[in-house]
């Protein structure tokens, strides 16, 4: 698919690793309390972590550390960032933009790279995503931030593995390998941009499950409320149990199916905190025919 003698050119590494330093400098100099030296770090650290993740994952020495150009480029564009912030009155518009086009760049860098070492489509494609998503990752650890990969919001990872598996369609259809990396940065970038401007995200987890516990207490409050609508089996366990002489017939008497008859058994629902004071009682009558205890006997007549 592509030639493993193809390495990427050093003005594409260097150009996302700048726009990335250049965009996580500008995000981090909007915190306060940060100092300079913080804000160039974040902003260094930003450009550089999907490329080291990316070797890392490959087993290749990081190309950061291998030349020069790479931590100059990353620190020229930190401090580019700090005074833009100060120049700049709508940061959100523009650090959206930059964030857009870095992980564009990196996921057709990192895709490219892992195919031209011989790897299959599928980790290709992975390695572009993560070299992609790192620097974020990285710069939302580094400022104690919930990394936002991991939450519900606008596709991030979504755009990158999308504009992976269009440069490695571009490749089997036999696109030049610039081209196709530059359908990648596109894709991505278009994707992203859509996805802020129109709220597009993932289903969050717990609406998933809140959509299954809903369907079950529907159907747990729709399988019993009164007597009549209680399971069968548990109707007819209660008629079979009642003792002889607690029908509406009297003692020995039976129904039409050769079964005591019984009376309607009322039914509390489980979230009752109590059953109401005036239910009825059967107060069995004392062997002797006096009144049972704590009863009021009544007047003769």
């Amino acid at each position: 698919m592509l030639n493993t003698s193809f390495s990427i050119p050093l003005w594409g590494d260097l150009l996302a690793v700048g726009i990335g330093s250049l965009q996580g400098a500008m995000f981090a100099a909007g915190f306060k309390r940060i100092d300079l030296l913080g804000v160039a770090i974040i902003g260094i650290a930003t450009g550089l972590g999907g490329g080291l993740l990316r070797d890392i994952l490959l087993g290749v020495s990081p190309i950061a550390f291998q030349s020069n150009p790479y931590l100059i480029t990353a620190t020229l564009a930190a401090l580019a960032g700090m005074l833009l912030q100060r120049v700049v009155t709508k940061l959100d518009p523009v650090i959206t933009v930059l964030d857009a086009l870095t992980i564009g760049l990196f996921a057709a860098i990192g895709t490219t790279k892992s195919l031209s070492l011989g790897l299959p489509i599928v980790p290709s494609i992975l390695i572009g995503c993560v070299s992609a998503v790192g620097g974020s990752m990285l710069r939302d650890l580094l400022l104690s931030m919930p990394i936002a990969l991991m939450h519900v919001g606008s596709l991030y990872a979504v755009a990158a593995i999308a504009g992976s598996g269009v440069l490695v369609l571009c490749l089997v259809l036999g696109v030049q390998v610039t081209v196709a990396a530059g359908v990648c940065v596109v894709v991505t970038f278009v994707i992203r941009l859509l996805a802020v401007r129109y709220g597009w995200s993932l289903p969050e987890q717990r609406a998933l499950s809140r959509i299954r516990r809903k369907r079950r207490e529907a159907a747990e409050d729709a399988r019993v409320t009164t007597g009549s609508s209680r399971p069968m089996s548990l109707r007819r366990r209660r008629i079979l149990d009642t003792p002889a002489g607690h029908g509406s017939q009297g003692h020995g008497a039976s129904g039409l199916d050769g079964r005591t008859p019984t009376t309607s058994i009322p039914v509390v629902r489980p979230s009752a905190a109590r059953p109401p004071t005036s239910s009825i009682k059967v107060i069995r009558q004392r062997k002797d025919g006096q009144p049972p205890t704590g009863s009021t006997p009544r007047p003769q007549s």
